[in-house]
């Protein structure tokens, strides 16, 4: 601009005073010139100032960026450290449960261990049990055949004699199989009178056949029980009181089968019970009847089971 005015002030100098045309021309020629230049250095003034305000605005845009970026930086920094942290945890954490872990391995194979030798002191005890159990279901099922035969056997025997007594029936006489044993009772009025001891024959002739049947038989233990009413005994002889006289009267049944030298006399046995073991009621004269008795009881030699048992 000041240039301009220098230029204006000198053409108006010139102007005014007497020169030369052609120091007008060449003045004015520059002039013009100098018009031009001055255009075209405000075109370029105006260029540089565009040029400068898209600068200032990259750069501000720039600015923005960085600062954008810097805090997403400082973000990124933030999460790595933080990540830094976690992963830092979680490595002390698996070290951790790494040796927890082993600990725990090694402890639970030795639980393991232990429970396996256990299982095995269990499973050679359980074999042991179960071959003492086999034995013994073996043993029992021995006792069951051996207990069977000799229930066969008594129910044989019981047959035999029922059959060789068949003629005493009616006459105060029984035969009867219970508890695996042969029951042969013998009321007194078929053996005995009335406060006697003396087997009279009838009585007589069904004891020598049971007699016969037992000597067939020798391994059948024998015990003959006596049994009174609860009447008292009170005669002055030699019988003391219904103890004694029962006694007695077994005693005599001994005698008889004793007779039979097929008898084994270690299997005979004499007892007397007198009034203390009644079969009916005293109260009535069938009762007492029922009540006045011999009994023989057979029983099967249980040797083979108790040494079994």
């Amino acid at each position: 601009m000041i240039k301009k005015i220098s230029i204006g002030l000198v053409i108006m100098a010139l102007s005014t005073s007497c020169v030369s045309k052609k120091i007008y021309n060449d003045l004015e020629s520059k002039y013009t010139d100098s018009r031009k230049e001055n255009r075209k250095l405000a075109d370029e003034n105006a260029e540089l100032l565009r040029a400068k305000n898209q600068l200032e605005l990259y750069r501000d845009g720039l600015t923005a960026d960085l600062s954008k970026a810097k805090a997403e930086m400082n973000k990124w920094k933030a999460d790595y450290a933080a990540a830094q942290d976690k992963l830092k945890v979680l490595q002390d954490s698996y070290t951790a449960l790494e040796k927890n872990s082993g600990d725990a391995l090694q402890s639970n194979m030795k639980k393991n261990r232990d429970l396996l030798e256990q299982l095995d002191e269990k499973g050679k005890a359980l074999a042991l049990e179960q071959e003492r159990l086999s034995k013994s279901a073996q043993r029992l099922q021995e006792l069951e055949n051996l207990i069977a035969a000799k229930e066969a056997s008594m129910k044989k025997l019981k047959e035999t004699l029922s059959k060789a007594l068949n003629s005493f029936e009616g006459k105060g006489l029984t035969v009867e199989q219970k508890n695996g044993k042969v029951y042969v009772s013998m009321e007194n009025k078929l053996l005995f009178n009335s406060g006697s001891w003396a087997v009279g024959p009838e009585g007589k002739k069904a004891v020598i056949e049971v007699g016969k049947v037992l000597g067939d038989n020798p391994d059948i233990s024998v015990l003959i029980e006596g049994h009174t009413d609860d009447d008292g005994f009170s005669s002055s002889g030699p019988i003391a009181n219904n103890w004694d006289l029962s006694t007695k009267r077994a005693t005599a049944i001994v005698a008889i089968l004793s007779e039979n030298t097929k008898i084994n006399k270690q299997n005979l046995t004499a007892a007397g019970r007198g009034e203390f073991s009644p079969l009916a009621s005293n109260a009535t004269a069938d009762g007492k009847a029922k009540n006045r008795r011999i009994e023989i009881i057979l029983t099967p030699r249980l040797d083979e089971i108790a040494e079994m048992l």
